[in-house]
């Protein structure tokens, strides 16, 4: 089984996120579940939601206290949650920046974790740029399977068609497509 928990802040579509990298999963034949952690969910808040991916039927329900994948949607979580807890030691994290690791305070966690699965990525801005909105979601989605290849961007672009239409699914999908081709392209280099 495969857990990611997704962190950000109300109105940056943290839910959403979770909800559509399940359908993606489902289309690309797996079981998978995504839920939120009730709480305060008022813009602005501190939000988490959760998603699972497995090949059999998951009967869990409880919040992931050990992912395998963290996507911080908002950076300025960084130090004030502990977004980090239980992640494992193989495990990825995708953050939504411009910064380095090194530039966020975090140098420390390349000999903590493997640093080809420490990512950050400008979703912000690809949003801004492709949708018009500031919802870094989708954009992290891309990188997200660019990263785990758990998913292809087919599936991504599929389940992005399912939740909007018209100018905003495409526009996701641009933005989506480009964090995707970011990631592939880096990791490529690095493995140069």
């Amino acid at each position: 089984m495969f857990q990611v928990r997704i962190h950000g802040r109300g109105g940056q579509g943290v839910v959403t996120g979770a909800e559509m990298l399940s359908i993606a999963a489902f289309l690309e034949g797996c079981n998978a579940q995504a839920f939120p952690s009730f709480g305060s969910e008022r813009t602005g808040a501190p939000v988490v939601a959760f998603c699972r991916i497995d090949n059999k039927e998951i009967r869990l329900r409880e919040p992931i206290m050990e992912p395998d994948a963290l996507i911080i949607q908002d950076p300025t979580l960084l130090f004030s949650v502990d977004v980090f807890a239980g992640l494992k030691p193989d495990g990825y994290i995708i953050i939504n920046t411009n910064k380095t690791f090194e530039e966020l305070g975090l140098g420390e966690f390349s000999k903590k974790f493997r640093p080809e699965r420490l990512l950050t990525v400008s979703a912000t801005d690809l949003a801004l740029k492709h949708v018009g909105r500031p919802v870094p979601n989708v954009p992290l989605l891309g990188a997200f399977a660019a990263a785990s290849g758990l998913i292809s961007i087919d599936a991504v672009a599929s389940a992005i068609r399912d939740k909007f239409s018209g100018k905003i699914a495409e526009g996701n999908i641009a933005a989506a497509t480009e964090a995707y081709n970011t990631v592939k392209n880096e990791m490529e280099a690095a493995h140069a």
